[in-house]
């Protein structure tokens, strides 16, 4: 399996290059670096163990927004007005959360300090955002990722109390499909995404449609929840 070395410049090979998801090794986690990754299809994923690596996997995990629909349970859920949902309130602090949460079958976290240093610069950049769910003023779970044009990359999500990421990522869903956007990348899939309604995307037709969702106008700087004007609201 061919592995590319990145060296100082500022490239990729192409992401239909990958076998088994992993393309490359090595570069930085500069903005601009990042930002070139995920306009290409290309996100880094790796340990404190390992050298920087560079993945763009087949299949690819979406949402497609206008699927998306909260399960009864969590429809309940939302409908109590039981979480406050909030955008980009506290970015550093629920990366964190998601760097410290621990997963099943997971000994450690993928999220380095140095991964955690780079998101929240492109978080002050206006590229980065957090969506969080806070029951009594406290911060009760959330999720983060980065937006290019009208497309949203998902990083990761954590939970104290039953359902906060599961209503954070509902009001988020709900937020970009009121603005016109269509998906969410979710990159690898998973029970939890499986759950709330992500699909499985071969790579090809992920890229193409990749390519013209990061040229459309997206919306850079800080994010609030204040709906769009002149479109309804989706269930």
């Amino acid at each position: 399996m061919p592995v590319y070395r990145l060296d100082r410049r500022l490239a990729f090979p192409p992401p239909e290059l990958a076998e088994d998801g992993l393309l490359a090794v090595g570069g930085d986690l500069s903005p601009q670096r990042l930002l070139l990754a995920y306009r290409t299809g290309i996100f880094p994923w790796y340990d404190d163990e390992a050298p920087i690596l560079w993945h763009s996997p087949d299949p690819r995990c979406v949402f497609v927004l206008a699927n998306v629909q909260p399960s009864r349970s969590l429809r309940k859920t939302i409908a109590k007005g039981v979480y406050d949902v909030r955008y980009d309130q506290a970015f550093a602090r629920v990366i964190r959360a998601c760097k410290e949460a621990r997963r099943p079958g997971q000994g450690g976290t993928w999220i380095t300090d140095e991964m955690e240093d780079a998101y929240v610069k492109l978080h002050e950049l206006g590229f980065a955002h957090s969506v969080e769910s806070y029951r009594d003023g406290e911060l009760a779970g959330g999720l983060y990722g980065v937006s290019i044009g009208q497309m949203f990359f998902g990083e990761s999500m954590f939970t104290l109390q039953p359902d906060a990421s599961k209503v954070a990522f509902m009001s988020l869903a709900r937020r970009l499909h009121g603005r016109g956007w269509s998906l969410i990348d979710s990159q690898v899939a998973n029970p939890l995404t499986l759950s709330l309604g992500a699909e499985e995307w071969p790579r090809e037709q992920y890229l193409e449609r990749l390519a013209r969702e990061v040229t459309k106008p997206g919306e850079l700087g800080k994010w609030s929840a204040d709906p769009p004007a002149g479109r309804p609201p989706t269930p």
